[in-house]
């Protein structure tokens, strides 16, 4: 809370009751290196994305259209992560879709992608893809359009939204190995939650940002109409459960209600949608729960189920929870409220599918530098600065010049990340 702040007296609280105004909700953090672009309101001006690149614009209620250079070797998957204004008056039924498409109009596999807003002013990440999958249509290379539509109903908020961006490419496997039938027959009870003491880990504003998490119970706290991002490492054979709960708040009423007043959603590492839940809150302890994920497989993909076609890759997945703005409206804005997340990972882990290039360069896949980050609970900037330290570490060893200075500056750097990830969002 800021000292100093304006006190300001609220609408129906009890006499005499007064508190701070709120921080704003923190920004989103939009992905280093971003390039701006416009969309075109037809194919025959679309810009060029590229795979691998990120990308910002704004998108108003109807269509933007983006080109793509394709090969053959490789899934892509085009996210659009859309954010509404805090204020944005949405309906239930306005949403978002993006549709990878041939040059003749024709949808590809596993296109178009959808998300909806749920009448409240949420981000939201919906993807659209090319999917490699044998005998299917869009596996040849060449130019393809990427369409992002955006609905809006004619009383809801018509002004842009900025959009980012993301093309995620997935190496296609070794000639001949390709699995084309989804698993079955998997554990699905849903374990019981962690019981652990809560760590202190503060969520971040995106995907961008979005604070690691492993197995085990950790401590945050949310305002009404904010969302934390949180990040997990899940390998092939890997399974994820996320339980999230919200303690009592600070009331300024008697009592209150939001149908929607906390939400839940977990999103796979090209930021395709998993899974969501919500709950009603009232001011008391609220929880909702993600069930037992399948384990990971590239077969995955090929499921009719959505739940288990979305967990076809390994690598981040990312945990989203939000506070319902509604709440705002009876309990103190300016007063967190305490949330806790209990994550499971189990499962077996498995071995990696045979890919014809590097998965994690590609930036899929699980490795030791994700397990210590998820450890130390860093953000992907965060890891990004650690693992520049120690590589100057490792060049300046080497040198043998200065070597003991250095060290000592680059490990007093690791240790100030290590405890930020515990602290800071």
């Amino acid at each position: 809370m800021l000292a100093g702040a304006a006190v300001l007296c609220v609408a129906g609280a009890a006499p005499g009751a007064a508190y701070a105004a709120p921080e704003p909700v923190p920004a989103y953090r939009e992905a280093d290196g971003a390039k701006k672009v416009a969309g075109a309101a037809s194919t025959a001006d679309a810009p060029l994305i590229e795979p691998g690149g990120a990308y910002l614009d704004t998108v108003s209620p109807g269509e933007r259209f983006y080109k793509l250079n394709l090969d053959a070797r490789s899934s892509v998957y085009v996210s659009a992560v859309v954010r509404p204004g805090a204020d944005a008056k949405i309906g239930y039924s306005d949403d978002v879709e993006v549709d990878v498409m041939t040059t003749g109009g024709k949808s590809c596999p596993g296109s178009p992608g959808q998300g909806s807003f749920q009448g409240r002013p949420q981000t939201v990440s919906v993807v659209g893809m090319r999917r490699l999958q044998e005998d299917a249509d869009c596996q040849e290379a060449g130019v393809y359009y990427v369409k992002v539509t955006r609905d809006a109903l004619k009383d809801s908020d018509q002004s842009p939204w900025p959009v980012e961006l993301v093309v995620h490419r997935e190496p296609g496997l070794k000639s001949g190995s390709a699995p084309a039938v989804a698993p079955s027959g998997w554990p699905s009870a849903t374990p019981a939650a962690p019981a652990d003491q809560a760590v202190a880990r503060s969520g971040g504003t995106g995907f961008n940002d979005a604070r690691a998490l492993g197995a085990g119970v950790w401590r945050d706290e949310l305002r009404p109409g904010q969302t934390r991002f949180y990040r997990v490492p899940l390998d092939w054979g890997r399974q994820l459960a996320v339980t999230a709960e919200l303690a009592g708040a600070k009331m300024t009423r008697s009592s209150g209600y939001a149908s929607d007043g906390l939400a839940l959603t977990l999103y796979s590492p090209y930021r395709g949608q998993v899974g969501d839940k919500d709950t009603t809150y009232d001011g008391k302890q609220a929880s909702v729960g993600l069930g037992l994920t399948p384990p990971v497989a590239y077969e995955n993909r090929f499921s009719t189920d959505a739940w288990t076609r979305s967990v076809g890759v390994a690598g981040w997945y990312y945990v989203a929870v939000t506070m319902g703005p509604k709440v705002g409206e009876f309990t103190e804005n300016a007063s967190p409220v305490p949330l806790t997340l209990r994550v499971s990972v189990q499962g077996q882990a498995a071995a990696a599918p045979p890919y014809a290039e590097s998965l994690t360069a590609a930036g899929f896949g699980v490795g030791g530098a994700d397990l210590a980050a998820a450890k130390d609970g860093l953000t992907a900037p965060e890891a990004a600065e650690a693992a520049d330290t120690r590589s100057l570490m490792r060049l300046v060893a080497a040198g043998g010049f200065g070597t003991g200075a250095v060290l000592l500056l680059g490990l007093g750097g690791w240790i100030w990340l290590a405890r930020r990830g515990a602290t800071s969002g």
